[in-house]
């Protein structure tokens, strides 16, 4: 018997679809009772066709993936039962959820013990079994923080490294050739990291969409873009159907579905809160809503991203990339065309070019001065609003402007701010 998995993910069957004959010929017999009854049918249907199909399936391509998918569930089993490396199902809720039950920790390590300590070897065993599933959409999440061999207790760096081990060492059934379906993880509380090329992260997501950039075992045909299973590349590959797709609410027309979907999703669905705190149940409908509710309400603080050069720490990796950019790349691919002075950023030029022109289109209401900039006219509002918010901590004097705060510092208490 095969399983519809394993035929859908070959790809090598076909489908003949032959069309029957209807029974032209009908009994003498019965045609005359037909007519003796004079039966008036405005609207005969049609006759009856019957439609044979067939399903041709490539029984040795099939076979030698179900033998595959057993080679993979051989290696994760022995991999789970003879090292300290613990799978993790999800990050959702309050943090990562446990493969073995649904029980979550919000710090990596404390699932890690939760899963050496209370689950058995006979959980691990039976990881991944049974007959649903295929290699279509198969994938491990794997915890290998502190990798060690549980029989020599030997530090192994890697997953590949440590098959090896198993296998030529300790004599362990496994696999070392097959294309790797397991992601590795080193995970911390404060910082995720790509284990392979140490990119940084804010999200367990992120980081688990990134993992697809190492593991290409299935590789799209139009941007080369790489996947660890079938099941992600056929997502994927929906980006790419061009063609002509039409909002049944505003008749818009887009050029792919997905771009359909989300128009449908922001401008005609009823608002849905997606984003459920894991502590209270509250839902938001906006990420950013929850992680705020996070921190006020629950004291829960998002890991930070810090620079490995200056130390500085940023809340999302788009801060973490301008500061790098910005600060230690000096990219300043701006140029002022009146002098030489370069910017990283074009609203950044273009405040500059105030000064060649001197246009001042920024005006005060109170006073009727102009600025060239809106940034110079917003700190001008705080002196009619005697906004002074930068306080001398040594003798308690305030400013409204950060210039004159640290003109004072300098002067009168000798510090360089």
């Amino acid at each position: 018997m095969f399983v519809i998995g394993d035929l859908l993910e070959t790809g090598q069957f076909i489908i003949k679809i032959e069309p029957g004959h209807s029974d032209e010929k009908q009994d003498a017999s019965t045609k005359t009772r037909a007519s003796k009854k004079k039966i008036k049918n405005k609207d005969p249907s049609p006759p009856k066709r019957k439609i044979n199909i067939e399903i041709v399936v490539n029984k040795e391509e099939t076979q030698a993936r179900q033998k595959e998918m057993k080679e993979h569930q051989c290696n994760i089993q022995e991999i789970l039962l003879n090292t300290n490396a613990t799978p993790i199902r999800c990050h959702k809720g309050i943090g990562y959820t446990c493969c073995f039950c649904e029980d979550q920790y919000r710090d990596p390590a404390h699932l890690k013990k939760h899963t050496l300590e209370q689950h058995t070897q006979e959980d691990k065993a039976n990881f991944m079994k049974g007959s649903r599933n295929t290699l279509h959409g198969y994938f491990v999440k794997l915890d290998i923080t502190d990798l060690k061999c549980n029989i020599c207790d030997e530090n192994i760096d890697n997953v590949e490294a440590m098959i090896e081990h198993l296998k030529k060492i300790h004599n362990k059934n496994l696999f070392p050739k097959l294309n790797s379906h397991i992601l590795p993880f080193k995970l911390s509380k404060d910082t995720l990291r790509c284990c392979v090329c140490l990119n940084i992260f804010n999200t367990f997501k992120a980081l688990q969409e990134h993992m697809n950039v190492h593991y290409r075992n299935y590789i799209c045909t139009v941007c080369d873009a790489g996947f660890v299973n079938k099941h992600i590349l056929s997502r994927h590959e929906e980006c790419h159907k061009i063609g002509v797709f039409t909002c049944g609410e505003c008749s818009r027309t887009f050029d792919t579905a997905r771009k359909k979907t989300l128009h449908q999703r922001t401008k005609h669905a009823e608002p849905k809160l997606r984003n459920k705190c894991g502590y209270c149940s509250e839902r938001f409908k906006e990420f950013a809503q929850k992680l705020e509710h996070l921190v006020k309400v629950h004291g829960i603080v998002k890991p930070t991203i810090d620079c490995q050069v200056c130390n500085k720490s940023f809340k999302t990796k788009h801060e973490w990339r301008v500061h790098t950019a910005r600060i230690h790349l000096m990219q300043k691919d701006h140029n002022c065309t009146l002098c030489e002075m370069r910017f990283y950023t074009k609203h950044e030029l273009e405040n500059h070019m105030t000064k060649h022109t001197g246009l001042r289109q920024f005006r005060c209401d109170v006073c009727f001065k102009s600025y060239g900039r809106k940034s110079t006219l917003r700190d001008h509002m705080r002196i009619h609003a005697d906004d002074r918010r930068f306080e001398c901590t040594m003798c308690g004097q305030a400013f409204v402007q950060k210039c004159t705060w640290r003109s004072h510092m300098r002067s009168k208490h000798g510090e360089d701010i």
